[in-house]
């Protein structure tokens, strides 16, 4: 951890330097002293200090400087630092000037100029100040700083995409969390637009992109070659184990995600029925897991990126990404999963990321405490997302279409809700409309039995309702079922005859489709079975397959 600052300014250099000396000599072995010669100048420091989540001590500043006299630094520096404690240098003229600061600027002490020897005049009143700020000191958090309101659907986003990568980050509401107040006071006139993220090294983005915050902190959104032996699209269970497989037994491999490692099951609270963790695991544990052992094994994970298209010059496959690079690859495997369906009622896109969320939202949860929210779902996913949010909401409410929760719901979970006090459980309804103000605050629900509506006030809403392939790429090159899925394996031979365009002398193995070399694993999969160890079962499965096309493409 950086020591804390003690930073000095006084406009004559020979004064600045003995004051730096004598700091040095009695403090330099626990404090960082920092000597300026100028009130804007030290201000400018003050302001770069805070921004980097430094701690600051003590400010001494000399009171007679020209353009900015010591008060004036003192007035606006304790706003970037209001625990730091304040000394002022002055002549025994300026002594009522002093006094005056006490109450302006909440002096802590000022000391008469020359103050030697510093063993009687200078040391033991800064001994008694640096002791009281220490006996008050917490350390702050160590990391990047989030700077934005509840209801922002831009800041969502980025928390969002944080947490499911494993940044560490701390969010500071600008409405409540007083703590926010010195860090927009650093920001320059240009960086005020929110949200604003605060890096550790003091750089500052103001409404960022979440590849500019992937590039910044240093994840691969590029591939490192133009060419593999395995391309996976997806980071989710099915590509993330074809990946640990793949790279294990001696694979050139890439994975392709957009959004965070672990898909749709990376956003899942609580797994509770995973073979090997009897007390469950979140997907985010799960995927950070996966993803440290792919890389282990030297897969790569290339972030940020959508396969947007696919273009086939036998045996080779190019997949053009959406930053309009392309990668080529011998094997391709589509592990791209399934992207939860949008609710179609009045309001929902205008308060989405504003109130109304898709998948259980982790970074949404502690705001959740002591309100009333709602879910929409019947099946796994909604039931782990009410167990979760139950423990920080006062009620959590799910509403479901069918006429109990038991028709798509594991009966495990079914039971857990039953005995969760803060779960209660609406059959039969559907959400008409929402509303607020920038921000959800009301949910207007229909009865689908009684043909009544009625409108609730709702600080929440959670949608889990089903989900589509994301195979929109792939049009017109590999062949999809009617709802998107990808056909494979026996689904693609119709009267004992491969796809018209199949050249190989075999049928498609078990996992391939419609184009040779080209394999899908886990929900994107037409007829698969939509759990996560079947996702992670098909992807290590899949690589067998692979490594037979591969001897001979």
């Amino acid at each position: 951890m950086d020591k804390p600052v003690i930073l000095a300014v006084d406009d004559d250099p020979i004064v600045a330097g003995a004051v730096a000396r004598d700091l040095q000599i009695a403090y330099g072995e626990h404090y960082q002293i920092v000597r300026m010669e100028s009130g804007p100048a030290a201000l400018e420091a003050a302001q770069q200090l805070r921004l980097q989540n430094r701690s600051v001590a003590l400010f001494i500043a000399d009171q007679r400087m020209p353009r900015m006299s010591g008060i004036e630094f003192l007035e606006q520096a304790i706003e970037l630092f209001p625990e730091a404690k304040r000394v002022l240098l002055t002549a025994y003229a300026d002594t009522d000037a002093a006094i005056r600061a006490i109450n302006k600027v909440h002096l802590d002490q000022y000391l008469l100029k020359p103050w030697h020897p510093p063993e009687q005049n200078f040391y033991p009143a800064l001994d008694d100040l640096l002791a009281d700020w220490h006996a008050s000191f917490r350390t702050g958090f160590q990391g990047i700083r989030i700077l934005d309101h509840r209801w922002s659907p831009h800041g969502h986003q980025l928390r969002d995409f944080m947490a499911r990568n494993h940044i560490p980050f701390r969010w500071l509401d600008v409405e409540r969390h007083t703590e926010s107040d010195p860090l927009l006071n650093a920001l320059s006139t240009g960086q005020h637009q929110l949200p604003v993220v605060v890096f550790e090294d003091g750089t500052v983005q103001s409404r960022p992109t979440i590849a500019q915050i992937a590039e910044k902190v240093g994840l691969h959104t590029r591939s490192t070659t133009p060419f593999y032996d395995l391309v996976i699209v997806g980071g989710g269970p099915a590509g993330l184990a074809a990946a640990v497989y793949g790279a294990s037994e001696g694979l050139h491999v890439a994975i392709i995600e957009c959004a965070a490692p672990g898909g749709q099951a990376g956003t899942s609270s609580h797994i509770d029925n995973y073979l090997g963790f009897p007390s469950g695991v979140s997907g985010a544990d799960l995927s950070r897991r996966a993803l440290a052992q792919a890389r282990r094994f030297g897969a790569e994970m290339i972030l940020t990126q959508h396969a947007v298209g696919l273009r086939i010059e036998p045996p080779y496959k190019f997949v053009k990404l959406s930053d309009g690079s392309e990668v080529s690859c011998l094997a391709l495997m589509v592990a791209s999963g399934v992207s939860y369906r949008k609710l179609e009622a009045r309001g929902v896109h205008e308060l989405t990321g504003a109130g109304v969320y898709y998948g259980a939202a982790l970074v949404e949860a502690v705001a959740c405490s002591n309100q009333d929210i709602y879910i929409v779902g019947g099946a796994n996913s909604a039931g782990q997302g009410a167990m979760f949010l139950s423990k920080y909401a006062r009620s959590v409410t799910i509403l479901c279409r069918g006429s109990s929760l038991s028709v798509g719901m594991s009966h495990y979970l079914v039971e857990q809700i039953h005995e969760t006090a803060n779960i209660h459980v609406r059959p039969h309804t559907e959400v008409e409309s929402v509303s607020g103000e920038g921000h959800l605050a009301e949910i207007t629900l229909h009865d689908m039995q009684t043909g009544r509506s009625e409108t609730v006030p709702a600080s929440g809403l959670f949608v889990f309702i089903g989900a589509a392939p994301c195979t929109e790429w792939l049009r017109g090159v590999v062949e999809r079922d009617e709802h998107g899925f990808l056909l494979t394996g026996r689904a693609l031979v119709r009267g004992g005859r491969a796809p018209a365009d199949w050249q190989p002398g075999r049928d498609p193995f078990l996992l391939e489709t419609s184009v040779p070399g080209i394999f899908a694993a886990g929900d994107v999969r037409a007829d698969s079975v939509k759990r996560v160890a079947a996702a992670v079962g098909e992807g290590s499965i899949a690589v067998h397959f692979i490594h037979q096309y591969l001897a001979n493409p």
